[in-house]
């Protein structure tokens, strides 16, 4: 089960614009005011300090510093079921009209009956045509669109909040900090970039071309004249594991020095930004520890395994921010 349901985050390839000030706000006097005072924050603040002041022997000039987080489990929360999977379930259900096929068609006749086991019992052919029904044969602007309109209705079964309302305050604060200090920041997800594009910006202060993702291929094509890209029903890149080093140097072209994910799934990624040499490189894993404000899981989660990192986290020095020990709160107000 583990397996396909990360395989499916893998496939998959509205908000409200006045929500960008409002979650992107943070104290002038503390940077980082959700941050518990410890060893974490203070590492955090020790690096950045360390790497922008001029004469430092650690400087890096600002065109180098580079910090890639991972977005499902990192910059918010991913269960039980990474959100996108939400968001194609949602899709199968909206789109079942035009398909009346699917009251006997598995796996759509299985979710339509809210039948997840029998549903996902068909493996990687099942999740496939999940991803494929929900997530190909339109343009990017439809799709744009629907993702969008989704973030701003559907709402997660346990919070009865919205998706981008479940982003976690302490890393928002984080990037915003960055920032401020001169660095770029850039996601690197195994999730879909077509489906986190339409609405990081406004959630994180990302923008579109600052997000590294799994995608399906394109096709150029005109629609009543106009032009438009189509979303095919085939495989571009898979970014996850091994494929995180290979998005960022396609993608970014540079290596990051600062680095952030939440599972064995991000282990690649810490581990070529923290192994390089020259400047100074951080590595830290947003350990979920919180069952009472968020969830508690890592070695045995079907979603968001942590096991190697957290092993190996002391080999390569990879800072463990502990969520119930170095958050204050979780999610914005």
């Amino acid at each position: 089960m583990r397996n396909t349901m990360v395989l499916f985050a893998f496939l998959l390839a509205g908000c409200n614009l006045k929500e960008k000030q409002t979650v992107l706000e943070t104290s002038t006097n503390d940077p980082l005011s959700s941050w518990q005072e410890g060893p974490t924050k203070q590492a955090i603040i020790d690096f950045v300090t360390n790497t922008t002041k001029e004469g430092s022997v650690g400087f890096i000039p600002p065109a180098d510093r580079i910090a890639c987080f991972d977005n499902d489990g990192t910059l918010w929360s991913e269960q039980p079921l990474y959100f996108q999977f939400a968001f194609a379930l949602d899709q199968i259900k909206v789109l079942a009209p035009q398909h009346p096929e699917w009251k006997n068609e598995q796996p759509f006749k299985a979710l339509l009956e809210g039948d997840m086991n029998t549903a996902l019992a068909g493996g990687e052919k099942a999740l496939f045509e999940i991803v494929m029904a929900t997530h190909s044969g339109i343009t990017t602007e439809e799709f744009d669109n629907t993702v969008i309109d989704w973030m701003t209705t559907a709402t997660h079964p346990k919070t009865g909040k919205h998706y981008n309302e479940m982003i976690f305050q302490p890393m928002v604060e984080l990037l915003s900090y960055l920032r401020a200090n001169g660095y770029k920041t850039f996601i690197v997800s195994g999730g879909g970039v077509d489906f986190m594009r339409p609405w990081v910006e406004h959630v994180y202060g990302i923008p579109p071309d600052q997000v590294v993702g799994s995608s399906v291929k394109l096709k150029y094509d005109t629609l009543n004249g106009r032009p438009v890209l189509i979303k095919l029903p085939e495989i571009n890149f898979i970014d996850d594991k091994q494929g995180k080093p290979v998005g960022i140097h396609q993608h970014i072209g540079k290596r990051p020095v600062f680095t952030a994910g939440n599972s064995d799934g991000d282990y690649e990624m810490l581990q070529w930004t923290t192994t390089a040499t020259g400047y100074p490189r951080f590595g830290m894993i947003v350990h979920h520890t919180d069952s009472v404000r968020e969830w508690a899981y890592d070695r045995d989660s079907q979603i968001g395994r942590l096991e190697r990192g957290l092993k190996d986290a002391a080999i390569y020095n990879w800072k463990i921010a502990d969520m119930k020990r170095d958050w204050k709160k979780i999610y914005p107000d």
